[in-house]
């Protein structure tokens, strides 16, 4: 049967808003007719559609119809935009980044997005695993992430690949040597959550089968801070390092390690010019961040980005 406009537009405010009740004012419509929707919805299609949780979160069944709403919702717009240049009503478009990538060569497509004056960017940052969740359930419509495998109805490219390399102060450095070599060990240090693996790759290559004292910053600029402070050791990009071993204010920590990530872009195959001018803009900043970084191609390391 076919999907009334209004239920699915009520069942995309409640995921986006995560109540009820802040769906209404969205809407500007009562609580009671929210629900009442949401229960039409339901009974039409034979399926429950929201889990009533704190927020509220869509069923693998309401996932579908997220996504449906979401892609008319941006055809929709682009339709309205072309019938009157002077439309007020803004695009939009929801997309996730993983915090590094946030923390660096995004910053380049939030330039050419200030220039644009008929679409708004709603950025999430979030892990891989996470990115590709939303993806699936609808909720963005495009992702910059390590995983190259495309969710259903994506599509993907490679981005830039970014080079991990690991450091320390020079004190804790000294405090924690083994010989000629590095008590690894026992030098504590630092990861930005429990899913950020890239230390332990650094470990399982100096064959390292206990756990370090491991301090958890989940915050770009915060993790460098920890690091500059001497709290632990950690894995930065290359880019957030090099003036920092060249300042004297941390050092290297093995001639050789690092760790590389590639990073894909995936984004629903939809025929949008606003997610086609994204998607260019996300590649010139990727291109541009290489060799910084390094360009995408060489084999990459397979973890959580941060």
């Amino acid at each position: 049967m076919p999907i009334h406009p209004d239920h699915l537009a009520t069942l995309l405010a409640i995921v986006d808003t995560g109540t009820f009740e802040a769906a209404a004012r969205r809407l500007h419509v009562t609580p009671s007719a929210v629900s009442q929707r949401v229960r039409a919805l339901e009974a039409g299609i034979g399926q429950v559609v929201v889990v009533r949780s704190t927020p509220c979160r869509a069923t693998s069944a309401g996932e579908a119809l997220v996504r449906l709403a979401r892609q008319q919702g941006l055809l929709e717009s682009e339709a309205l935009a072309g019938l009157a240049a002077d439309a007020r009503d803004r695009v939009d478009l929801p997309v996730v980044v993983n915090a590094d990538s946030m923390a660096t060569w995004f910053g380049s497509v939030l330039t050419h997005a200030a220039r644009w004056d008929d679409a708004v960017l709603r950025l999430r940052v979030e892990d891989q695993d996470h990115s590709a969740r939303l993806l699936r359930s609808g909720e963005v419509l495009a992702a910059v992430t390590s995983d190259p495998s495309p969710v259903q109805g994506c599509s993907t490219e490679p981005l830039v690949t970014m080079r991990y390399v690991p450091a320390s102060t020079p004190g804790l450095l000294e405090r924690h040597r083994s010989g000629r070599g590095i008590n690894w060990g026992a030098m504590p240090l630092v990861r930005f959550n429990a899913k950020d693996d890239i230390q332990q790759h650094i470990l399982d290559r100096h064959g390292v089968d206990v756990a370090p004292p491991t301090h958890e910053v989940p915050d770009g600029g915060g993790f460098v801070a920890a690091v500059r402070a001497g709290l632990g050791w950690g894995a930065l990009l290359t880019t957030q390092l090099a003036p920092l071993l060249e300042s004297g204010e941390l050092v290297r920590l093995g001639a050789r390690d690092h760790v590389d990530v590639e990073l894909y872009w995936q984004r629903w195959r939809l025929p949008s010019a606003h997610l086609d001018r994204l998607t260019e803009a996300v590649r010139t900043a990727a291109a541009s961040a290489a060799p910084a970084a390094r360009r995408p191609g060489g084999r990459a390391t397979r973890h959580t980005p941060r």
